[in-house]
């Protein structure tokens, strides 16, 4: 697996993006989906990487995720995602690791997520946790929202 940082510009990784904000409407009402588009992941203040699988010229796209920086001390991580036919093979949690290590190198004290709070969302809830992730309020310009679950990661 290779972690790259994305220009966002490739017709799979639009794809994977498309399919993410299709799925973050399908399990939230349009007032709680959090999901960036592409407008909101080119800002700069958010790195995306993308995770390929094969030689660069016939690579797989496997996953994508992003950091965006909310101030000098903490960072949120932002369109995590997997590519369906990728998904229980260790793709997130190969993304994330890299994620948490980035956000550790840049000094920042905290990492933090929303996600949502659906049955659909169990499994990425399980990894967060799975990392020590625990749940936290609103973070950020976030509120209280029941279809919102909100993470936090003291980082060292």
């Amino acid at each position: 697996m290779q972690i790259r940082v994305d220009d966002l510009t490739s017709p799979a990784v639009l794809q994977l993006l498309q399919e993410h904000l299709q799925s973050m409407h399908l399990h939230s009402p349009p007032e709680s989906v959090h999901a960036l588009d592409l407008a909101g992941l080119r800002s700069p203040a958010i790195t995306v990487w993308t995770i390929w699988d094969g030689d660069e010229s016939l690579a797989e796209l496997l996953g994508c995720g992003a950091l965006q920086e909310l101030d000098p001390q903490q960072g949120e991580i932002k369109s995590m995602r997997t590519a369906a036919a990728h998904m229980r093979k260790g793709v997130a949690r190969r993304l994330l690791e890299h994620i948490i290590a980035t956000a550790r190198q840049r000094g920042y004290r905290q990492l933090s997520l929303e996600t949502g709070s659906a049955a659909a969302f169990e499994p990425a809830r399980r990894l967060y946790a799975d990392f020590g992730f625990t749940e936290c309020g609103p973070f950020g310009d976030y509120v209280i929202d029941p279809h919102s679950v909100f993470m936090t990661l003291a980082l060292k």
